[in-house]
């Protein structure tokens, strides 16, 4: 069996709520061998967003 084979076997068992991260993991990965910068900061957003929005992360900052 192949990597990509291998892989795609994998993720038949990955609960959906983890498939966010996954894809997030891939695109970075993507990214990182692209060589443009921006492109990372882009590839990580979505995941860190999620942090981002939370009510305390806006009360750790609200002094700044």
């Amino acid at each position: 069996m192949g990597k990509r084979e291998l892989l795609l076997d994998k993720l038949e068992g990955v609960p959906e709520p983890l498939l966010d991260e996954v894809l997030d993991f891939v695109d970075f990965l993507k990214a990182r061998r692209s060589n443009e910068g921006m492109e990372t900061a882009i590839a990580s957003e979505s995941s860190l967003s999620k942090d981002w929005l939370r009510p305390e992360e806006d009360e750790a900052w609200q002094n700044l």
